[in-house]
């Protein structure tokens, strides 16, 4: 078994409050590992600590066998949607990717194009992101996730906002990642989500993580 990413005795704890308790996690690559839990129950959070968003209190995780904030900083091959994608209202779908692409450098204008049309949207739309629905800006943050060919993909509620055909899309989009052998970490408050999409399911309950399947 091939582990993409390791969770040691990992704790989160602002003043007083314990947001994760001593979580101890594998998860395999090229599988969907779902996350269920109430909100506030600690989902997000793991998230953001898997991301390197969030320095964990005690205990390491490890991305492809690296000790975050030791041996990395922030990980180079993990696609986020962590809460609704944040973009310049102002910009289009490919002028909001092509500004983030920028950053790193590492793909082309072909890429963002690919990218936006792989989730249903259109990637020579002029029409600005601020007058977009829920949906569509959860479609287009998976777009972002997936544009730089990431081998990790985290995924919170990526369903939110989205109609019946939106959804299923969505599905079906995921489950073409991880035939390519992506490993991909979903929250979602849908079960048959849960049921469709993951090989393996974890429950979070006030910040303590076990294992459903």
């Amino acid at each position: 078994m091939c582990v993409a990413i390791k969770i040691e005795k990992v704790s989160k704890i602002y003043g007083e409050n314990t947001v994760l308790s001593s979580i101890n996690m594998e998860f395999e690559q090229g599988k969907v590992h779902g996350l269920i839990g109430r909100n506030g129950s600690g989902k997000t959070m793991l998230m953001k600590c898997i991301c390197g968003l969030v320095p964990v209190s005690s205990g390491q995780i490890l991305i492809n066998g690296k000790v975050l904030k030791k041996e990395i900083d922030v990980p180079k091959n993990i696609g986020v949607i962590i809460e609704t994608p944040g973009f310049l209202p102002s910009y289009s779908a490919y002028k909001n990717l092509k500004f983030l692409a920028d950053i790193q450098g590492k793909i082309t204008k072909q890429d963002i194009y690919n990218s936006i049309k792989k989730v249903g949207l259109d990637p020579r739309n002029r029409k600005a992101v601020g007058k977009y629905s829920l949906g569509m800006r959860q479609r287009l943050g998976l777009a972002q996730a997936i544009m730089e060919n990431p081998d990790i993909l985290i995924l919170d509620e990526p369903m939110s906002g989205l109609d019946k055909e939106g959804v299923s899309d969505m599905r079906n989009y995921i489950l073409k990642i991880k035939e390519e052998g992506k490993t991909i970490l979903i929250a979602s408050h849908y079960s048959e989500d849960i049921e469709v999409l993951c090989d393996t399911v974890c429950e979070m309950d006030k910040g303590r993580l076990s294992v459903i399947r």
